[in-house]
């Protein structure tokens, strides 16, 4: 029984109407907690709206949900027709458990449960027409990745991981899992890849250089880049404003975008990389991309 859910069997039947209006659905993984995922997907999601593609982001880190705040978003979602609107910013639709519990509640579920709540996720949204749908999961593989594999097609999955062996060891095994439920590998990101000093520009590697492409061409799979340490993004997520929107000029935005356009080529997505004059004048103005 749990191959066949792990396939695709009976449960995962009408898959493909339960978000009707998504063309393309993409997991952001990582092996292990604590390598910046949640940062890399509120990135690429505000990257990949800023190519004016409409693009949702959804929280699926049940246990720790932290997008709301990396995004700005303190106010929750609203209600139509008894479904949840999701919240917008950045350009980005949002819907998130953070959302919906207090701030301080634990969450203790069981399988059945995250199943479940994933599901309404979905099911009970207005996500409306988008070009693509990030979904930020909660490290490791259990509940949630499979339960996700399950219920929506995805059209790949990527993996977060920081150079260092112990990350890389987690990262092999959850690609495998995603190889194990027919989800396509669309590559690594490797984050907190270095450190350039603000004061003598020296470049330091403090968990190790080269992991992450290392670990892609033994997996064989696409190595999407290198994001730096930087304080500029962790003050981005702490204060609601991702670096790509505030900072679009820096190297660290542009490596972000760097890695949305290598999605949108992979996919063959919607969306076009706009020089940056131009971003900056977008940034500027009041998003309206979706």
């Amino acid at each position: 029984m749990a191959d066949e859910q792990a396939q695709g069997g009976p449960q995962a039947q009408g898959k493909e109407t339960l978000i009707p209006g998504v063309k393309h659905v993409i997991a952001i993984s990582s092996g292990k907690g604590g390598v910046g995922k949640s940062t890399v997907a509120a990135n690429l999601a505000c990257a990949l709206a800023l190519t004016g593609a409409k693009v949702g982001l959804l929280d699926a880190d049940l246990y720790g949900p932290n997008i709301p705040m990396m995004m700005g978003s303190t106010t929750g979602p609203e209600q139509k027709d008894g479904k949840i609107l999701p919240v917008e910013n950045h350009g980005v639709k949002l819907i998130s458990m953070a959302f919906l519990v207090p701030e301080e509640a634990p969450l203790v579920w069981r399988g059945p449960m995250v199943h479940q709540y994933l599901q309404a996720f979905f099911r009970d949204v207005l996500w409306g027409e988008l070009d693509y749908l990030l979904i930020d999961l909660p490290p490791g593989t259990g509940d949630v990745q499979l339960s996700l594999s399950q219920m929506v097609p995805l059209a790949g999955a990527i993996t977060v991981t920081t150079p260092q062996e112990v990350a890389l060891y987690d990262v092999r095994k959850g690609m495998a899992m995603f190889q194990k439920v027919n989800v396509p590998l669309l590559g690594i990101v490797e984050n907190m890849s270095h450190f350039v000093c603000g004061h003598c520009g020296e470049r330091t590697e403090i968990f190790s250089y080269g992991g992450g492409e290392r670990a892609a061409e033994k997996l064989g799979v696409p190595f999407l880049g290198r994001i730096p340490i930087d304080p500029a993004i962790r003050d981005g997520g702490d204060t609601g404003h991702p670096i790509v929107v505030a900072d679009p000029a820096s190297p660290q935005a542009a490596a972000f975008r760097d890695i949305a356009q290598k999605i949108i080529r992979a996919l063959g997505g919607a969306g076009q990389a706009v020089p940056i004059e131009n971003l900056l004048k977008k940034i500027k103005q009041p998003f309206s991309s979706n």
